[in-house]
């Protein structure tokens, strides 16, 4: 019988890392491999899917074929989708006949399983072995979805990049999946090929400036994460900060759906300060970026991207709005958390000059010493059902640790409701919830305030 591997990607990162992964042998023999092209934008209609990014071209020759995840479903939403139990046995049928894969044995690599259109593709071949690869932070987080037992019993392994030496994942581990890394250097070489190819296909890239400041958007406004007045301040702290730093050279590249409108203030502010701010709005990778421009500081809020510019290239990096999106993600489980832990604990902050020219990338002996313990709590905390085995470590930790430093990562509620340190002591634990007292609490202040005033 002959065997299909299908790789499901949904972004250009995710299809390099799968071709990254299939130059290391990290996959066994294949009659073919077919890539799965999922386009998850609001509107895909008139967003280019990965398959038109620039750079792409670099990665087709790993795949005996491509597909499109959106045409097979249409007019259905790959975010929003999922065929219902009883219609599985006709979507197989009807999606091995639009891709000829017939009786073929079928293995399946997928992204974010714990989402749509991951568990969607994982349902409709529901005998497929699964391999799940990740590309970013939030693999060393904690799985936030319960998959079932069609699917978490069929997951063989998590394959990701090791953007923090010296930390594992979390990800799928309650089940006892094996990770496993993707080699740094066969992800370094095919960043190369799609830089190579982009600069061809992208004539933008041309008119940014060697070794200035690059600062990353996100769009977490977006999100709902912070608002957009927020978002700006934050975009136009980072400029500060470069400017602060002496870069006279600054390089803005803002996500591809943000508001175009975003950029005048950052340029008025950066002219102001005496330097010069370009907008690069083509959507080619950061990393494609890092090996054009050569910059000498990369900055931003959260991004993976921080962590590549690092560990691959070697870039110094800065933080910038971490403790406000620490404060902000709601609820505690949702899956930023880890991303925003890892690099408000590793990176410096933008406006400390000193801390940014001193740092250095932790030794993954440090980082197993100090960022493990934290990143395992912080886990334990966001999903304690699925991590039990966690909970003495968290004890643990926060018995010894809490500090100023470390509450920024922690919720007193959220310690308070899994019994942790930290918590509301319980004599006191009826006070937030009690809508007299917070009254009385807040006629109180507000008599002292006019007495003082």
């Amino acid at each position: 019988m002959a065997r299909t591997q299908l790789f499901l990607a949904s972004t250009l990162y995710g299809a390099a890392t799968l071709a990254a992964a299939v130059d290391a042998g990290s996959f066994t023999a294949a009659d073919r491999r077919l890539l799965v092209v999922s386009n998850n934008a609001a509107i895909p209609e008139i967003t280019p899917p990965l398959d038109e990014a620039p750079g792409f071209a670099a990665l087709r020759s790993r795949f005996d074929g491509l597909v499109s995840w959106n045409e097979a479903i249409h007019p259905l939403h790959p975010g929003g989708w999922s065929p219902r139990a009883d219609d599985v046995p006709m979507w197989e049928r009807y999606v091995r006949m639009l891709w000829n894969l017939g009786d073929d044995q079928i293995e399946l690599i997928v992204e974010s399983i714990q989402v749509e259109p991951a568990l969607a593709v994982a349902r409709v071949f529901q005998g497929a072995p699964l391999t799940v690869y990740a590309d970013g932070l939030m693999s060393y987080g904690p799985t936030r979805n319960k998959l079932g037992a069609l699917v978490d019993t069929r997951i063989d392994r998590l394959l990701h990049l090791d953007l923090v030496p010296g930390l594992r994942p979390l990800l799928l581990s309650e089940h006892g999946v094996p990770s496993e890394v993707v080699p740094t250097e066969a992800f370094a070489k095919v960043l190369a090929e799609v830089a190579e190819a982009s600069a061809d296909a992208d004539e933008d890239l041309a008119g940014v400036p060697e070794g200035g400041a690059l600062l990353l958007g996100q769009y977490l406004s977006a999100l709902g994460l912070i608002t957009a007045a927020e978002e700006e301040e934050l975009h136009l702290s980072l400029v500060r900060g470069a400017a602060a730093l002496g870069h006279k050279e600054i390089v803005f590249k803002p996500h591809p759906t943000a508001p175009a409108h975003w950029t005048k203030p950052l340029k008025a502010e950066a002219e102001r300060l005496g330097a010069r701010l370009t907008v690069l709005n083509t959507p080619v990778l950061a990393e494609v970026v890092y090996q054009r421009a050569r910059p000498a500081l990369v900055a931003g809020c959260f991004s993976t991207a921080l962590l590549t510019a690092s560990a691959l290239y070697g870039v110094p990096v800065a933080r910038a709005g971490t403790k406000l999106l620490l404060e902000r993600l709601s609820p505690y489980q949702n899956s930023n958390r880890i991303p925003v832990t890892i690099v408000h604990a590793l990176l410096p902050e933008l406006s400390d000059a000193a801390a940014v020219r001193a740092w250095a990338p932790p030794t993954p002996e440090r980082v197993a010493a100090e960022l493990t313990p934290l990143v395992r709590t912080v886990g334990y905390c966001m999903q304690a059902r699925a991590y039990p085995q966690l909970r003495d470590e968290a004890v643990a930790w926060l018995a010894a640790n809490l500090t100023a430093d470390s509450w920024p990562y922690f919720k007193r509620r959220r310690l308070t409701s899994l019994g942790l340190p930290g918590a509301v002591p319980a004599r006191l634990a009826f006070v937030p919830r009690n809508r007299t007292v917070r009254r009385v609490a807040r006629r109180a202040r507000a008599f002292k305030k006019a007495a003082l005033g």
